[in-house]
């Protein structure tokens, strides 16, 4: 059976390490954006000129059509679906919750939780042994402040995070008997863009002194649980949250 997998926000970061540590474990990778192009199709380009199979596909997942749209073309192009890395995700400016917008809320939840939720059933409907599937596996990306909280600075985030971690385990039992593992990882403090995207480009650094092992991680670092979590070699693991934290 091939090993097909669908990497949401897969272009950099946690996400461009995973698709490209997925390939050099012989799965075939579709590698989702939702703005530049650019830097999904150098993802795609070092798969293939490794000699493997990967696929560069647009779509914002906070977009129901998109999202549906992004899977019929890795159906197209690939083939059915074996495991989905939901990795796609938002954080926004340092805030507390008194001055959050309800354009900020929106924007937190529609791309965290519902794009999450949106690729899970499509995954679902295509991987379930009930539905003509072979099975499959979910990843799901949360974070190690869904249960730090985030205070002063991102508890839309953690929140939104949290979110995922109950959708992690209430769909696990859901679809374990139909041949479906649904685990998560929750970051700490990696070095990837996100935290410039905040507006904190120096956070990883700044806090590193709060992690037990003295330093941040690195989206190598967390692609290795990933791939680990969506392969054969963790057959009897569901339900499961693996924290690469460093120990915080």
């Amino acid at each position: 059976m091939d090993k097909i997998v669908l990497v949401t926000g897969g272009s950099r970061g946690i996400g461009g390490a995973t698709a490209l540590l997925a390939a050099r474990h012989g799965w075939a990778v579709a590698v989702n954006y939702a703005h530049g192009a650019e830097a999904a199709d150098g993802v795609v380009r070092q798969i293939m000129d490794a000699g493997g199979r990967a696929m560069a596909v647009q779509a914002d997942v906070a977009v129901e059509a998109q999202v549906l749209a992004m899977f019929e073309a890795v159906d197209r192009r690939l083939g059915r679906l074996t495991a989905l890395v939901n990795n796609a995700g938002v954080v926004d400016r340092p805030a507390q919750v008194a001055e959050m917008t309800g354009e900020r809320l929106r924007r937190m939840f529609d791309i965290n939780v519902l794009g999450s939720f949106y690729c899970a059933r499509e995954a679902v409907l295509r991987m379930s042994t009930k539905r003509g599937g072979a099975g499959g596996s979910i990843v799901n990306v949360s974070s190690a402040a869904a249960r730090l909280g985030a205070a002063h600075q991102y508890v839309d985030y953690a929140a939104a995070k949290g979110a995922v971690d109950v959708l992690t385990l209430g769909l696990a039992r859901e679809v374990a008997p139909e041949g479906i593992r649904v685990n998560a990882v929750r970051p700490g403090l990696i070095d990837t863009g996100i935290h410039a995207s905040g507006g904190l480009p120096d956070r990883v650094r700044d806090l590193a002194h709060q992690v037990p092992m003295g330093r941040g991680g690195t989206a190598a670092e967390v692609a290795e649980a990933i791939v680990w979590l969506m392969s054969g070699a963790s057959p009897y693991t569901t339900a499961s949250y693996l924290e690469i934290a460093g120990g915080r």
